[in-house]
C-alpha cells in the first residue's frame, strides 16, 4: 500500500506491452546475425532453444546462466517481485541445476512508482532468492516509463546430468509439474473477469519454486526437460521436438489447469501472444477433431513461472502425466 492506495502496476504497462516480445521466428532471425563461435566448453548454447546456457568449468562442474524480466502481471509489487524471481530461477532448475547467485534488472519511473513500491518488489524478489538458497550480488537499474523487473541467474550443474532439449527419446513419458493457464487468468485479472480466488490460485503457483520438481526429476534419471513459460506448452515442447527430432502425443483432457480456465476462455480472456505461439509451431502442430476450444487455448497460453515438463521413463511424484514421445520426426499431435 502506498499512501493508503494500491498502485495499479499493470496499468503502467503500455497497451500490448506484455505481448510485444519477439516471436520465435523473429528471434531466430535476430540470433542468426551473431558471429559463429566455437568453444568446446559450451555444453548447451542457444542453438537448441534450451532454457539456459551451460558452460563447463575446470574441475568437473558446469555453470548455468540465464536472465529473464517482464512487465507487471499483477498489481501487488511484493508479489510481482516474487513472481519475477521465481520465473527467472526456474530456468536453472529446468537445466537440472541449482542457482547460486542472482543480479537484478530493474526498469522504472521513480516519479510514477516511488521508492516504497520498488522496495516491495525487491523484498518479494529477495525472499524467493533466499528460499532458493541463492545470494543477490548486485544488479542494474534504468529509468523507464514502463516498469520491468527480473533477474540474471547463475547456477551450478553436474555436466553429466544436464537436462537438455536434445535428449528426448522415443518411449519417454511427459510429466508436468504445475497447472496451466497463467496467461488466461492474469488477462482475466486485468479486465476484472477473474475473482480473488482465481487470482490467488494462479499467484500461489507462480510463486512456487521448481526446485522440488527438479530434485524429483534428478532422482528419476531425467535427461530432457523444459520450463513452460511465454512460448506456451506446445511452443516449448516444439523446441524439444526440433532439437531431438521426435514426435509427441499430448492428451488434452489430461492437462492440469487452474479451475477458472474454461470460464475465462469463454469470457474471451485470451492473449495475442497465444495466437503467435500457435503460429510459431504451425508446421509441427495438429489437433484431433473434437478437442474443445478452451483446451486448445490452454496448450498455446503463454505462461509465467510455469512448471517443468519432464521427459522420463519413471513416474514423477507430484507431477501430472500429459503425453509421450511416440516416434521420430518433429511433430506434436494433441488428442482428446
Amino acid at each position: 500500500m502506498i499512501e493508503g492506495k494500491m498502485l495499479r502496476l499493470t496499468h503502467l504497462v503500455a497497451k500490448g506491452g506484455c505481448a510485444s516480445k519477439l516471436a520465435q521466428a523473429q528471434l531466430k532471425e535476430v540470433l542468426s546475425a551473431l558471429p559463429v563461435q566455437k568453444d568446446p566448453n559450451v555444453l548447451v548454447g542457444f542453438e537448441t532453444s534450451d532454457d539456459a546456457g551451460v558452460y563447463l568449468l575446470p574441475g568437473g562442474v558446469a555453470l548455468v546462466q540465464t536472465m529473464d524480466f517482464f512487465t507487471p502481471i499483477v498489481d501487488d509489487p511484493y508479489r510481482y517481485g516474487a513472481i519475477a524471481a521465481t520465473n527467472a530461477l526456474s530456468d536453472v532448475y529446468a537445466m537440472g541445476g541449482e542457482p547460486i547467485t542472482v543480479m537484478n534488472i530493474a526498469l522504472f519511473d521513480p516519479e510514477v512508482a516511488p521508492p516504497a513500491v520498488w522496495a516491495e518488489v525487491f523484498r518479494g524478489m529477495g525472499e524467493k532468492v533466499s528460499e532458493a538458497g541463492a545470494t543477490t550480488v548486485g544488479g542494474h537499474s534504468v529509468v523507464d516509463k514502463e516498469p520491468k523487473f527480473g533477474l540474471s541467474v547463475t547456477g551450478l550443474v553436474d555436466p553429466e546430468r544436464v537436462f537438455s532439449n536434445r535428449n528426448a527419446e522415443v518411449g519417454d513419458q511427459i510429466w508436468l509439474t504445475k497447472p496451466l493457464g497463467t496467461g488466461i487468468v492474469t488477462t482475466g485479472m486485468k479486465f476484472d473477469d477473474a475473482t480473488e480466488e482465481d487470482a490467488a490460485e494462479a499467484i500461489r503457483w507462480m510463486t512456487t519454486l521448481n526446485k522440488g520438481a527438479k530434485d524429483s526429476a534428478l532422482l528419476a534419471g531425467v535427461r530432457c526437460a523444459t520450463d513452460v513459460t511465454g512460448f506456451s506448452l506446445v511452443g516449448h515442447l516444439g523446441n524439444i521436438c526440433r532439437a531431438s527430432d521426435v514426435s509427441i502425443r499430448l492428451v488434452a483432457s489430461a492437462l492440469p489447469h487452474f479451475s477458472s480456465v474454461e470460464r475465462l476462455v469463454e469470457a474471451k480472456c485470451t492473449t495475442g501472444a497465444a495466437v503467435r505461439n500457435r503460429e510459431a509451431v504451425s508446421d509441427l502442430l495438429s489437433y484431433e477433431e473434437g478437442v474443445p476450444e478452451w483446451l486448445i487455448q490452454l496448450t498455446i497460453d503463454p505462461q509465467t513461472s510455469g512448471g517443468l515438463a519432464l521427459f522420463s521413463r519413471q513416474e514423477i511424484p507430484g507431477a501430472t502425466w500429459i503425453g509421450e514421445v511416440t516416434g521420430t520426426g518433429a511433430g506434436i499431435r494433441v488428442s482428446q
